[in-house]
């Protein structure tokens, strides 16, 4: 396939947002968004061309779009550049990226070691799923550099973590897991959903980068889309006609909705921007009204230094927060609260322009027994806010308060 040529001057230092502006895509007649390739298959002058596309050996043409699009190599691409790897491919949803790479990477009789806080979908697919294909996953405290090389065995393949966790916010230190992975050769794949912009994996060592499209990247909660950074040699695997996972399982994103998605990525970075700056603010204020709140931007995250470390701080320390108040009683008050206020939607998913709260004990990590959550630290209790591009955090902040009165938090 041919992939989009990158105006990117090489000497540059990386930052992220200029090298999704640097990128130059015209369209067909000179526009300056790219063409919507609106096609499900594409012609050929010769059969022989047919024949070499099939076989990987036509660069530039197109088959099916089961295969590729022009439309989805722009949008991977972009991101791509994003992440600082060669090259990407998006799928249908952020479980098709996942599920995609690991099945490409692990095969029977292999295993994973994964983060013990992970988003419950991916919970329960190495939980519940991968052990039917022979793969088998321990978990593990990611922040415990010990726990981690004492869970590789010789059948290990892959390290697995989220740069931010779902949903406790725990911090993985990618560069130092990255050292563990090349020591016992293993792929470290990450999530970095919770923090595009502001965390760059490939730089610290990652090998696999992974994004739910649908949160921060998209922005607008109108889509559900996922895509996976990586080399040209492990981006091609899993396209493979014969034996590519993301080729064969059939998650492929609808060219209209890359389109879509390439137009929000350009403003990312200013979202991104708003929404730590937001956060932060909660968060400080949170913490000093005597609430017990979780934000990696604040001194008393038990991981802030090594969050700090890796960040790449125009963006800040991104938009996910986490209070605990007590009991899901009263978690589900202030939240149903909170809505009818209008400061924002009980709702699960994040990076919404407004902010989105839930208690993921009972929903996005509902997949997760009940007593491994308690293991883990997650409570009852616990809401999870993805917190919005509010123009006046001031008055959010106010009326948040006057709602956690109301209901007997402070």
């Amino acid at each position: 396939m041919q992939y989009p040529k990158q105006n990117i001057p090489l000497f540059m230092e990386f930052k992220p947002a200029n090298k999704i502006q640097d990128l130059q895509y015209f369209g067909e007649f000179g526009g300056v968004n790219p063409s919507i390739s609106d096609s499900s298959t594409y012609t050929f002058l010769s059969a022989k061309t047919m024949f070499d596309t099939f076989e990987g050996n036509a660069d530039g043409c197109y088959l099916y779009s089961r295969h590729s699009s022009p439309s989805n190599l722009y949008l991977g691409e972009a991101l791509a550049a994003m992440e600082g790897t060669e090259t990407a491919n998006v799928t249908a949803s952020g479980m098709g990226a996942i599920t995609g790479v690991l099945l490409e990477l692990c095969k029977a009789n292999d295993h994973i070691v994964c983060s013990r806080t992970i988003y419950g979908g991916t919970y329960a697919f190495l939980k519940n799923f991968a052990p039917g294909f022979g793969v088998q996953t321990s978990f593990v405290d990611i922040t415990d550099l010990k726990a981690v090389e004492a869970a590789i065995t010789d059948r290990t393949k892959v390290l697995y973590c989220e740069s931010l966790s779902n949903p406790l916010l725990e911090v993985a230190d990618i560069k130092a897991l990255a050292v563990i992975a090349k020591k016992y050769n293993l792929k470290l794949v990450v999530d970095n959903t919770f923090s595009p912009l502001s965390i760059s994996p490939k730089l610290l060592g990652a090998d696999i980068i992974i994004h739910s499209l649908t949160k921060f990247i998209n922005g607008s909660s109108d889509m559900v889309g996922g895509v996976v950074c990586g080399t040209h040699k492990f981006i091609n695997s899993l396209r493979d006609v014969n034996s590519g996972a993301c080729m064969l399982l059939g998650s492929t994103l609808d060219s209209l909705r890359a389109a879509s998605i390439l137009k929000n990525l350009r403003t990312l970075h200013i979202r991104i921007q708003q929404h730590s700056k937001n956060a932060l603010y909660l968060a400080e204020k949170f913490e000093a009204a005597g609430l017990k709140t979780v934000y990696p931007g604040l001194v008393s995250h038990p991981s802030h230094l090594t969050c700090k470390k890796m960040l790449n701080t125009a963006y800040g320390f991104g938009g996910m927060l986490t209070i605990d108040v007590g009991s899901l009683a009263k978690a589900n008050e202030l939240m149903e609260l909170m809505q009818n206020k209008n400061l924002g939607y009980l709702a699960v998913s994040l990076g919404f322009y407004k902010t989105l709260f839930s208690s993921p004990g009972s929903s996005t990590s509902s997949e997760i027994p009940e007593n491994e959550q308690k293991a883990m630290g997650l409570s009852d209790g616990l809401i999870r806010f993805s917190v919005g591009l509010d123009a006046d955090i001031e008055r959010t902040y106010l009326l948040m308060i006057e709602c956690m009165t109301a209901v007997e938090l402070l």
